[in-house]
């Protein structure tokens, strides 16, 4: 058997060659080509009579012949040499990897009938199968001796997420927990660049930090999103897409005229001049959490909770809850 990144074999009576088998100026290349060539295809090299030829970039089927048997010695001799065997016309592109006659196809499990069954159509995703690891969560969770979940920050802008984010995810790291967090903005930096700020923008952009929590949570992290998610029915599906108790909804309850006050990027006063639209607590309405976890409250009559106060709150939930401990 040949191991990909070693130098190609000699042409022998055993391999069907291709008119491109010469060796390569690049290395890298050389050992790209010689590994599709000789190493993926190669269960399917007998029963189909065909293979693939990495050309300009782009993959080709190419039908073969048998190379006239030659000596050990003469073949060995001739290790660098270029194999005319076929003409171009017989290169065609590739349509699908499938090939009725051979054997591999007949003895692959990823063909089976049960497989075949299983596969499914999601949104607009067609013919997928769901492909389950051999470590789950329960094993993740062990190795990093805490449970996986999602502290789902929410409030209205300058309300102090960010702030509170950053002071629960330094204090958990302190207790040796691992976390993560997904904050608004930094989200929108890449994943989510392509959204605006309109209502079905906004419900998408918390649909897809919503997927990239359950799979951090999923890995067995403490999770902490940070982010204003206006709307009641964006957070509750976020809720749904993990199991009951590792969405941790958390509302900090700060006054629309205080963060007003704080306006910590100015974007009350651009909004107040009509400046940017569709913001929330101006021309967007907030709703809040009607059934969350936890509710941080910030008046000004019974004083202001620093940050750090805030996350030992959440902190002794998650204590109380299991969730600093496999």
């Amino acid at each position: 058997m040949s191991v990909v990144g070693s130098p190609p074999p000699p042409c022998r009576s055993a391999v069907f060659c291709n008119a491109e088998c010469e060796p390569s100026a690049s290395p890298a290349a050389e050992n790209l080509r010689f590994s599709m060539l000789c190493g993926i295809n190669a269960a399917r090299l007998y029963g189909s009579r065909k293979r693939l030829v990495l050309r300009g970039g782009r993959g080709w089927w190419n039908s073969l012949k048998p190379v006239k048997a030659k000596d050990d010695d003469d073949a060995g001799s001739n290790h660098g040499r270029k194999c005319s065997v076929m003409s171009n016309e017989n290169v065609k592109p590739i349509k699908a990897m499938v090939d009725s006659d051979s054997s591999w196809n007949e003895n692959s499990s990823s063909f089976s009938s049960k497989n075949l069954c299983e596969v499914s159509n999601v949104g607009n995703s067609t013919n997928i199968l769901w492909h389950d690891s051999p470590i789950k969560k329960r094993d993740r969770q062990q190795l990093l001796q805490q449970k996986g979940c999602v502290i789902w920050l929410t409030g209205l802008s300058g309300s102090g997420k960010s702030t509170l984010a950053c002071a629960l995810s330094r204090s958990l790291h302190a207790r040796g927990k691992l976390t993560y967090v997904l904050d608004g903005d930094n989200v929108r930096h890449g994943l989510n660049r392509d959204l605006s700020f309109r209502a079905e923008d906004r419900s998408e952009n918390i649909r897809r930090i919503g997927e990239v929590a359950k799979l951090f949570a999923d890995a067995g992290l403490i999770c902490i999103t940070s982010l204003i998610s206006p709307y009641q029915k964006d957070r509750d599906a976020c809720r749904a897409l993990l199991p009951e108790g590792d969405f941790i909804e958390v509302f900090i309850d700060v006054p629309l005229h205080v963060c007003e006050a704080r306006d910590p990027k100015g974007l009350y006063k651009l909004a107040r001049a009509g400046k940017i639209k569709d913001f929330t607590g101006i021309d967007d309405p907030y709703e809040p959490p009607s059934s969350c976890e936890i509710v941080l409250q910030q008046q000004q009559g019974n004083g202001f909770k620093s940050p750090c106060d805030m996350a030992e709150i959440v902190i002794a939930y998650l204590e109380e809850k299991g969730y600093l401990r496999a």
